[in-house]
């Protein structure tokens, strides 16, 4: 167990949102380092083309709506704040369950910059994008099947978005969520404390798994009320037909290792594994 609150940080990149070791390592830190990309402006032509095309915004998946909000002022040359001021004027075309909100709907892309472009425009063309590569039929459908809303999908896809490395595990990721919900078990998902406590890093401690908040699934159950996120397809497809599955934990044990388990004394055992790594890790750092 680490017991350690100001536990040394990884030095090789981990999910800041691992569900799995909850329970287990809830007396000290849980250890991440997350990397956020920076907002990523393509120019496109130049003079050896004849041509100057427009530059262009990429759009990471799992970027925040607070991210994106300031990318977009960043990539139009406006003042910072102008793109969130902007939402409730822009008439957004999102669920009614949204609320006006566009987390989760601001698809994750690349998008040309044009001479014109405006925060209003550039947020409806990703709300567009949302609608037409998730496919609302589709949403729908999956949806039904697992008894959730179309709404309710798009936020579980911004949890496995979180949550996961890979397109295998996205699908385990989201079998996970289903089978705990219909144990009316509690989520406990790093990912929405993290969004709980509007940080891109976080060592999940005792004291953060109290916070009064409605993304706090280890004191509510059922999923958060909006997207934590903004999910890419992969996470999608992995909300609306996860893997099947009977596993009700996991934890990333080393990069690339995440391992999934029914039985909580297996959980225990690929925990305890997930430890000794960090202890080897801290060691060295340690050591230089």
């Amino acid at each position: 167990m680490v017991n350690e609150p100001d536990a040394l940080r990884y030095r090789r990149r981990l999910r800041p949102t691992r569900r799995g070791k909850v329970l287990l390592l809830l007396g000290g830190a849980l250890v991440a380092a997350a990397t956020v990309a920076a907002p990523l402006l393509v120019p496109r032509g130049g003079p050896e083309t004849g041509a100057e095309e427009p530059a262009s915004l990429v759009i990471p998946e799992g970027w925040r709506a607070k991210q994106i909000y300031e990318a977009v002022d960043q990539a139009l040359g406006v003042p910072p704040g102008t793109t969130e001021k902007s939402v409730p004027g822009a008439h957004l075309p999102l669920p009614e369950a949204a609320h006006g909100n566009p987390e989760g709907y601001l698809f994750p892309a690349t998008y040309p910059l044009r001479p014109g472009t405006t925060p209003r425009s550039l947020l409806r063309y990703m709300v567009d994008t949302a609608s037409q590569r998730f496919g609302g039929d589709r949403i729908t459908a999956g949806a039904l099947r697992h008894h959730i809303s179309a709404y309710q999908t798009v936020t579980l896809a911004s949890v496995i978005q979180a949550e996961a490395d890979t397109a295998s595990d996205m699908g385990k990721v989201g079998r996970v969520v289903y089978n705990r919900l219909h144990r009316n078990m509690p989520l406990q998902m790093d990912s929405t404390l993290n969004y709980a406590l509007r940080r891109s890093t976080l060592d999940t401690t005792a004291e953060d798994t109290r916070i009064d908040s409605p993304y706090n699934t280890y004191r509510r159950k059922g999923l958060p009320p909006t997207p934590i996120g903004n999910p890419g397809e992969q996470a999608m497809r992995a909300a609306i037909g996860p893997t099947a599955g009977p596993w009700l934990y996991f934890v990333t044990v080393g990069p690339g290792d995440t391992r999934f388990s029914e039985d909580y004394e297996a959980h225990r055992h690929n925990v305890a594994e997930f430890n000794r790594n960090r202890e080897r890790e801290r060691v060295a750092v340690a050591r230089g």
